[in-house]
């Protein structure tokens, strides 16, 4: 086993430690929603509780669903969904919120003051994290363990290492967002060379 394979095991295996997050990942099939995946913070995040000996879910504010629907680009639509959404993690008493990937590009730029691509899938989005090693996805499959997609790999997640996204190099974002983990995870090291 590759040493990327045997951090890709370990991942997934600690990302399911948060039982929010693996219940999210049994439930999400039955939405039927198109290139679904579980995101980000609430699996890096249980990683990183581990690793400090904090519960699993101490401090995730929120557990993220990127979806990719280009059928209907409108707010009215993600609102549908969302509504989908909260009726099915509802008893959870966490907060999940689903973003289609297909209509980032319409509200990105004046939400952040940066100019964002139209992407071609929910993969796309997870590629766009600011901060690279934070690039992280779970997407359940039938009888097995999830599918894991991270563009970056691993090692930088477990080696603590902070560095900003090539493919969205929005530095004054990068350090506000890398300062944030820092200060909840103070092993944390930011390298932006």
């Amino acid at each position: 086993m590759t040493a990327e394979a045997v951090l890709a095991a370990r991942f997934i295996d600690e990302a399911l430690r948060n039982d929010n997050n693996r219940l999210i990942l049994e439930r999400l099939p039955a939405l039927e929603l198109p290139d679904a995946w579980l995101v980000a913070g609430c699996l890096f995040q249980t990683t990183w509780n581990l690793r400090t000996g904090r519960a699993t879910s101490a401090g995730i504010k929120d557990y993220d669903l990127f979806y990719f629907d280009a059928s209907d680009l409108s707010e009215q639509a993600e609102a549908r969904v969302d509504a989908q959404v909260q009726a099915c993690f509802g008893d959870l008493g966490i907060t999940v919120e689903p973003k289609n990937q297909a209509r980032v590009h319409t509200w990105y730029p004046e939400w952040f003051g940066h100019p964002y691509p139209e992407l071609t899938s929910a993969r796309d989005g997870i590629n766009r994290f600011l901060v690279s090693c934070t690039c992280v996805g779970l997407q359940p499959r039938a009888d097995t363990v999830p599918a894991l997609y991270a563009p970056y790999g691993l090692a930088d997640l477990y080696d603590g290492m902070l560095r900003p996204n090539p493919q969205c190099d929005h530095r004054a974002l990068f350090r506000q967002k890398a300062a944030s983990y820092q200060a909840r995870w103070g092993w944390l090291q930011i390298d932006e060379s």
